[in-house]
């Protein structure tokens, strides 16, 4: 074969792939574009009917102890006895721990000598009555010390720290205690150390932080659910017991404490565990409600969307109970009344891959429609 021939060879078959090519490409310009340009959008509707609907404040918490004292001496001494050790069970005035008391009865039988020389001299004038005063004054002092080289259990619980040990000097010190009611800035006393600490593991709370703009929804005796992120199929029944009066402010963000008593606490539980909490701050039960979604409310008033004979029609309502996903309608509508949900956009198969970096099928936006209701498609 010549040179010419085999160059016509090449360039013919150059011809017939470039003209393949804008054929493939012309045919998806055409045909791909249009089948994504038909989507098409399409009314849902959902029934207003009688059901029981709830608003619910959620936070984030943490398992606690109703009750947690970090106990020390209050008097100096030499350890002699440590009568406990962690995960003993307590009870309230039970000895923990005890000081050498010889320097203390020591100076009780000092103080004791004093006032009954004091009473062999009487007490006529002001400076014997004085002087008989202060030897009174000198034994109690004396006797609250002695006391003091006792350490006992300041409440019932169990054993979770243990300090100290036989031997140890030690200077006198304060029993710092918490409880469920106790405000943001006592609740800090929780953290204090102790020769011992006794922690409550049965009568658990939960502490959550709410949002300065629904703690005003909140009150005592709320019920709530309460969900242990370990134990996440296992919800727990709960009700409001305090509301903190003022906030703690982290980040700019203001928040304010909660404290839910379980109900039926799992035996599994422990304290420092994370939780969720669901807090009820109204409900209504078998009212007349719709999906949240096809509610607006603009500066206070509440208005629908209804079909009506295959048209569209705005309708002003008064609304109740506002939950997530339905609200109660108080007057304006009937039962059976179709209203009109939000439109999403539908389109044919070459539209049902997922968009790049959303994760989300197209028109869903990957938000809740209104309490789950899929729309009748009329």
């Amino acid at each position: 074969m010549t040179r010419r021939r085999r160059s016509l060879v090449i360039n013919g078959l150059l011809l017939v792939v470039v003209l393949l090519g804008a054929g493939v490409a012309g045919y998806l310009v055409f045909f791909g574009s249009s089948g994504n340009a038909q989507s098409t959008t399409s009314a849902r509707t959902a029934a207003a009917a009688n059901r029981d609907v709830s608003e619910v404040v959620t936070a984030s918490g943490t398992v606690q102890s109703s009750f947690s004292a970090a106990a020390s001496f209050g008097a100096s001494g030499t350890v002699t006895e440590v009568n406990v050790k962690v995960g003993d069970p307590v009870t309230k005035g039970q000895q923990l721990a005890r000081l050498d008391p010889t320097q203390a009865q020591l100076q009780v039988d000092i103080a004791q000598g004093n006032l009954n020389a004091a009473l062999e001299k009487g007490t006529g004038t002001n400076a014997l009555l004085t002087a008989y005063r202060q030897t009174q004054l000198a034994l109690q002092q004396a006797k609250d010390n002695l006391a003091a080289t006792v350490l006992t259990a300041p409440g019932d619980g169990t054993i979770t720290s243990v300090t100290g040990s036989v031997g140890q000097k030690v200077g006198s010190g304060s029993t710092s205690s918490s409880s469920s009611s106790s405000t943001s800035s006592t609740t800090a006393a929780t953290t204090a150390s102790g020769f011992v600490v006794v922690t409550d593991l049965k009568n658990l709370v939960v502490k959550a932080n709410v949002s300065e703009t629904d703690v005003s929804k909140l009150k005592t005796d709320q019920t709530a659910t309460v969900t242990i992120n370990a134990m996440a199929g296992t919800p727990v029944q709960a009700k409001v017991t305090t509301v903190d009066l003022t906030p703690t402010t982290a980040n700019n963000v203001v928040q304010y404490g909660v404290s839910l008593a379980l109900t039926a606490p799992p035996a599994e539980l422990k304290p420092g565990q994370s939780a969720s909490v669901e807090i009820t701050v109204a409900s209504a039960s078998g009212v007349l409600a719709v999906p949240a979604a096809a509610v607006q409310t603009v500066a206070g008033a509440s208005s629908v969307q209804v079909l009506e004979n295959g048209a569209e029609t705005r309708k002003t309502v008064e609304i109740g109970v506002r939950g997530d996903q339905y609200v109660e309608i108080k007057s304006g509508l009937t039962a059976g009344e179709e209203v009109v949900l939000p439109q999403v956009s539908t389109s044919g198969s070459t539209n049902r891959q997922q968009q790049p970096g959303t994760g989300q099928l197209p028109g869903t936006g990957g938000q809740r429609n209104g309490g789950g209701f899929t729309g009748t498609g009329r």
